[in-house]
């Protein structure tokens, strides 16, 4: 008996959690659009300084290892205007890590006159940074969210830094010193 009145008393228990949970049960359909507006909203937030400058501080050790690995290549293996410019395999790199992985990067034209039709500011960050990097900035960047998450857009600036650059680019001889001739373009997410 006592082992009956036990039971009914943990159906009647449970029956009347059901009875009080139910005017709180978001139908099936509903919940999905909560769970993505709830999802929006953590994606709007804005990242902390202290990720953004994570972020900047991954920006310059690219930056460093590319142009250091540009000059390395130039100085030692383009010997004449037929072998493989730097440049050239600098894009090629740059191709292959923007389609393996969450960075993007690419080298854009700062002369008018690209090398490769597809080395040009694409976009108002790129052609804006290039209009500052021209005005003597050796970078800019820019937080910008990119499907609903934190990216830094970066442009650093690529001056002639040896003379074997005019060998394939001739019209940058006439460069005044200094003065950027391109820029590498990062788009890197902010974590």
């Amino acid at each position: 008996m006592k082992r009956a009145t036990l039971l009914s008393f943990a159906a009647a228990l449970l029956f009347g959690m059901v009875v009080i949970a139910a005017p709180q049960i978001t139908p099936l359909a509903a919940a999905p659009v909560q769970d993505d507006v709830q999802e929006a909203k953590k994606e709007r937030k804005k990242p902390g300084k202290k990720a953004v400058e994570r972020s900047r501080k991954t920006v310059a050790m690219l930056d460093n290892i590319f142009k250091q690995t540009i000059v390395l290549v130039t100085d030692k293996y383009v010997h004449s205007d037929d072998d493989f410019a730097a440049g050239s395999a600098a894009v090629l790199l740059f191709k292959n890590i923007s389609e393996s992985g969450d960075n993007t990067i690419r080298l854009i034209d700062a002369t008018g006159d690209p090398y490769e039709p597809d080395n040009v500011a694409k976009d108002a960050f790129e052609k804006n940074g290039l209009k500052k990097l021209k005005q003597g900035e050796q970078s800019v960047d820019a937080v910008v969210n990119i499907d609903g998450k934190p990216h830094l857009r970066a442009l650093t600036a690529v001056p002639v830094v040896m003379q074997k650059c005019v060998m394939c680019h001739a019209h940058y001889k006439d460069v005044p010193a200094g003065e950027p001739i391109g820029a590498i373009s990062y788009t890197v997410p902010i974590e």
